[in-house]
């Protein structure tokens, strides 16, 4: 189970209970600083927020890195960066520029060809800062638009072209995950796969069992942090304003004692960073 955590704070409580690995979306990255998910945030604001994920989690962390922030030269760039400022992978998508939300309708996809170029180059790039170690996922969005049959085409294509792993997006039902699965263990027995389970999306909510049975190696929940946490903060806005006090809604909150607790700060001492 990988959760989201769209900041360091949230990135640092999802290592104290226990969490081995964490995720970073680009949907959660954006909407926390006021934007819709449409590619309005640039590489480098990408970059300070996997600095603080990583370094305040000390695990490793995966990146939705959208279409690769261009063509070929910013996908390599992009490899690069992402590795340097802290994080084991990434995975990129096969939509066209400006992307949308993998679960909404009216997406394009880019041919197969030139998805199959940009994962080349960053494989590359991949062997060259880290060895190979930087993980290079690839996300298809191919269901949603053509079906389940070019989505495991794709898939395939993807693998032969260098992906470490492979995302399907916006897949309906179980037994959809099932036999993509199945499908890419036939063409390489030891691809990693990635399941998105957010909520509000076409995916049905399957628990960490089932994806586990199917072969799945890692499970995503990329904005659930973000959601609950806006819906508190919306909770807490509608009880001050009738209230005219938070005295009521202390309860719910992080105290000042757990704050400093999760950032291992005790006042009057040095603090060591991180």
């Amino acid at each position: 189970m990988v959760p989201g955590c769209y900041n360091g704070l949230v990135a640092r409580m999802a290592a104290q209970k226990g969490f081995k690995a964490l995720y970073i979306s680009g949907g959660a990255l954006t909407a926390s600083s006021g934007v819709p998910d449409i590619g309005l945030r640039t590489l480098s604001e990408f970059c300070t927020v996997i600095k603080d994920v990583s370094t305040f989690s000390n695990l490793p962390v995966i990146v939705d890195a959208d279409t690769g922030f261009g063509e070929g030269e910013m996908c390599a760039r992009t490899v690069s960066d992402f590795f340097y400022s802290g994080a084991a992978g990434l995975h990129i998508e096969d939509q066209v520029f400006p992307k949308r939300c993998g679960h909404l309708g009216g997406k394009d996809l880019i041919p197969t060809a030139q998805m199959v170029d940009k994962l080349k180059i960053a494989k590359s790039t991949s062997q060259k800062v880290s060895n190979g170690e930087f993980v290079i996922c690839a996300r298809t969005d191919a269901k949603g638009v053509i079906g389940l049959d070019e989505c495991i085409s794709r898939s395939k294509a993807y693998i032969d072209a260098g992906a470490d792993m492979i995302f399907p997006e916006g897949l309906d039902t179980v037994e959809e995950f099932k036999v993509v699965a199945e499908a890419l263990r036939k063409h390489k027995k030891d691809i990693f796969l990635l399941a998105n389970m957010t909520e509000f999306g076409k995916t049905p909510y399957i628990d960490i069992k089932t994806f586990k049975d199917f072969g799945y190696n890692c499970v995503i929940y990329p904005v659930s942090t973000l959601r609950v946490a806006m819906k508190a903060c919306e909770d807490f806005f509608d009880d001050l304003l009738k209230n005219g006090t938070q005295e009521g809604f202390a309860p719910r909150m992080q105290t000042r004692k757990e704050l400093y607790e999760l950032l291992r700060y005790t006042p009057g001492k040095e603090w060591h960073y991180p």
